[in-house]
């Protein structure tokens, strides 16, 4: 039995190991380019006077200015980063350009997306090698972020089939609510770097374990398929191949990226499909409390915003407290617009005389009606969440007395941003589900 053990635990050494990150990238043509060591730091103090990064335009560029250390900067043993900072760039700071360190034969990567609350930006330089791959797994990391989500779930919702939608995002909230809380409790950091590279660096305040994005990219996909199977018709083995590659892809990509180890990625997939097996079932009674039990808006409402409340307790400020209050505030918003749907008769649901159905012919009238609905819901969700950004931020500021001068600063204390995020992206919800399909009734676009 304690061979077994040991046996185990070299296992997940194994996975968890940096090392085996750090080859996938390098089988994948991610290279880091050898630079110069920083000069040497007083114990603890993980600083340096400039970070080299790659550029999208070709050339190589350096910032300065001394930036402070992030709040897991532990010297190569917190999310990752070794001895490099997670601030941004300082005000009126300027990126100029490095000379005589690029290579002009091979390309450069492009910038690093930052973090828009605390500009992080960080890691050592590296070049792209393949950019076939590089374009292929950025899309498959793009399929577990917000733009993603707030442009696929609409679209399915407006275009397809709402019955679907509504208990999709059922799903989606449940499993990216615990995989951000199970990160906060589990406390693993990213993969360090280096060896790894960090090609993409916008959540690498957060922990590392379980990888949310193979979570959302096992339950996503394979909850289509068992949510339409039987309900459209289409080819079996096309749904599942479909939600495989899907799945597949998201998962490689957040290697691709140096975001998660193998170990980290295994977990999210495994715990993925735990939450499936315990949730799936209960779908039926879950919609159908939100639709027809008379208090259940009440209930929604403050069973996500409890859940939020508790999220914020866990541990210190990251970018993943905002998107979980993110996560729940849509989730009650979506379930709140279900509820007044049933309620005034708006998108009934289909007969089940009418199952399954076909999918409808091709034809320019179906793209433009398709594409006018999806361009209008969006603008509606964009001036929504501008028009509640502008006003929760400050009178969340106003209420607990907290300077409102430093968005950025402001949006870190718990009494703004789970206010802001909650209400803001509940309202988006809301619209999505409700006031969008009330308007395409209006317009005659239903």
């Amino acid at each position: 039995m304690r061979l077994k053990a040991d046996g185990w635990r070299r296992l997940f050494r194994y996975l968890n190991h940096p090392d085996q990150v750090a080859r996938f990238q390098q089988l994948c043509g991610v290279q880091p380019v050898r630079t110069a060591p920083p000069p040497p730091q007083a114990n603890g103090d993980c600083r340096r006077s400039a970070v080299v990064t790659g550029n999208r335009s070709g050339a190589t560029h350096r910032r300065g200015g001394d930036q402070p250390p992030s709040r897991h900067s532990d010297c190569g043993k917190k999310n990752g980063v070794a001895c490099l900072p997670s601030g941004g760039d300082t005000p009126g700071s300027k990126v100029e350009e490095d000379e005589g360190a690029a290579d002009p034969t091979t390309e450069k990567k492009k910038p690093r997306r930052r973090n828009s609350l605390n500009e992080e930006a960080g890691g050592t330089e590296f070049i792209i090698q393949n950019r076939l791959l590089y374009y292929l797994f950025s899309f498959g990391t793009e399929l577990g972020n917000e733009l993603f989500y707030i442009t696929f779930f609409p679209f399915w919702l407006w275009n397809i089939d709402p019955y679907v939608g509504r208990r999709l995002i059922v799903i989606w909230v449940w499993v990216m609510y615990l995989g951000q809380c199970t990160k906060d409790i589990i406390r693993w950091p990213r993969p360090r770097s280096p060896p790894v590279v960090k090609v993409e660096i916008f959540y690498d305040s957060e922990y590392g374990m379980p990888s949310t994005h193979a979570m959302s990219g096992t339950a996503i996909p394979f909850s289509l398929f068992f949510l339409t199977v039987g309900r459209w018709q289409y080819p079996y083995a096309f749904g599942l191949l479909l939600a495989s590659s899907w799945c597949i892809l998201v998962c490689m990509s957040r290697l691709y990226m140096g975001m998660h180890s193998v170990l980290d990625v295994i977990a999210g997939v495994l715990y993925s499909i735990l939450i499936l097996v315990i949730f799936h079932p209960a779908l039926d009674i879950i919609d159908n409390f939100n639709l027809t039990y008379k208090y259940a808006p009440l209930f929604i409402i403050s069973l996500h915003l409890g859940m939020g409340l508790f999220s914020f307790t866990l541990d210190t400020w990251s970018t993943s407290r905002g998107d979980t209050a993110e996560i729940l505030g849509t989730g009650a918003g979506i379930a709140c617009a279900s509820h007044f749907n049933h309620m005034f008769g708006m998108l009934p649901d289909a007969p089940l005389e009418a199952l399954p159905f076909s999918p409808p012919v091709i034809s320019v009238n179906l793209i433009t009606r398709a594409f006018l609905r999806f361009a209008v819901g969006v603008i509606v969700l964009l001036l929504t969440r501008a028009v509640l950004k502008a006003c929760t931020i400050p009178l969340a500021c106003k209420i607990f007395r907290i300077p409102c001068t430093d968005i950025r600063q402001a949006r870190k204390r718990m009494e703004v941003e789970l206010p802001y995020r909650y209400m803001t992206y509940g309202m988006v919800g809301f619209v999505a589900l409700f006031l969008v399909p009330s308007l395409f009734n209006y317009l005659n676009l239903s």
